[in-house]
């Protein structure tokens, strides 16, 4: 599309009518004609066939009525929009087949999605969200969350405050440690009940009692939406169980350490130990970052004296310490 300018030298294109058109053509319509050279700043009178050349005199351009220009200005647009009628009931032709094998077995249908990338869970974890009308939970495990993550957490959570919908929230322990996850819950009120615990399954989102997304994949770039009720309230009975046990995030977490000056967490990570976890499921079951971890199992090992790996195991299973947790 090409661009002219006006006297002032503002740039149009000839496909709309400019200010100075506008003028011109108004001009010609009150007088009957224009000299043609008074519209050289204006070429988009010809282009949109608003003015002709008098029939009587080459050096004038007499206007096309408005009517007149009004419906042939508009004979094209009319044009796509049948074009695209018949191209909407050509799509609904040849889909409606398809409608009809999906309607024969409904409960099968969309009852788990596989949902590739991050860009399509969020769209969809937008869409579900927004219309969440009583209650909202989710599980929301690990630590070092950034700071994008809890800006569309806070876009997500937003419009639904002040709506009268239940929201609880389960994080680790170590979240109350957590500035950035702190701020975040300043910011979203006390309309989001949270507590804590040590250990938490995995991501968990569920709306409603009526659609939840899980992770698919460790790096969480693959999830899945589920709308089997089944499955759906299954996930809820779980996030039942774990919020039972959780602690209030206004309630202080306490740690009583045993006679060898063990605490809770280094215990927590001692029985992942004997499982026979590595440091990197260890962190990542407990929300710490590996480093801390391993801060924990080196202080872990000097209370109990022992001087390698394999020996610590055997410590830990003598020393009781476990016994504590049960």
């Amino acid at each position: 599309m090409r661009l002219e300018r006006d006297n002032q030298g503002h740039p149009h294109t000839h496909a709309e009518l400019c200010e100075a058109g506008s003028r011109l053509y108004a001009s010609a319509l009150r007088t009957g004609r224009i000299a043609r050279t008074e519209v050289a700043s204006a070429p988009c009178l010809i282009d949109l066939d608003l003015l002709r050349p008098d029939p009587d005199d080459a050096q004038w351009l007499r206007p096309v009525p408005p009517s007149a220009a009004l419906a042939q200005l508009l004979l094209p647009i009319e044009n796509e929009i049948q074009e695209r009628r018949r191209l909407t009931v050509e799509l609904s032709d040849a889909f409606e087949p398809f409608m009809t094998i999906s309607a024969q077995d409904p409960s099968t249908t969309h009852a788990i999605t596989v949902l590739e990338g991050l860009p399509r869970i969020n769209a969809s974890l937008d869409r579900v969200v927004a219309e969440c009308t009583s209650e909202l939970l989710t599980v929301q495990p690990g630590s070092g969350r950034s700071a994008a993550t809890f800006g569309e957490a806070l876009r997500r959570v937003r419009p639904l405050l002040g709506r009268g919908i239940k929201m609880r929230t389960l994080y680790q322990h170590t979240a109350r440690h957590q500035p950035i996850t702190l701020a975040y819950l300043e910011r979203i009120g006390p309309e989001v009940e949270v507590r804590t615990l040590e250990e938490i399954i995995d991501r968990l989102i569920v709306v409603d009692r009526k659609v939840a997304f899980v992770p698919a994949s460790r790096d969480r770039q693959v999830a899945l939406e589920l709308h089997h009720p089944g499955l759906v309230e299954y996930l809820v009975g779980v996030f039942d169980q774990f919020w039972m046990q959780a602690i209030p995030l206004d309630d202080p977490v306490t740690y009583e350490p045993n006679l060898n000056g063990i605490s809770g967490v280094q215990r927590a990570i001692a029985r992942l130990l004997v499982e026979g976890l590595v440091d990197e499921a260890i962190a990542r079951r407990l929300g710490m970052n590996v480093r801390t971890c391993r801060a924990h199992i080196a202080k872990l090992a000097s209370a109990l004296g022992s001087g390698s790996r394999a020996q610590l195991g055997f410590l830990i299973a003598r020393s009781g310490i476990l016994e504590q947790d049960s």
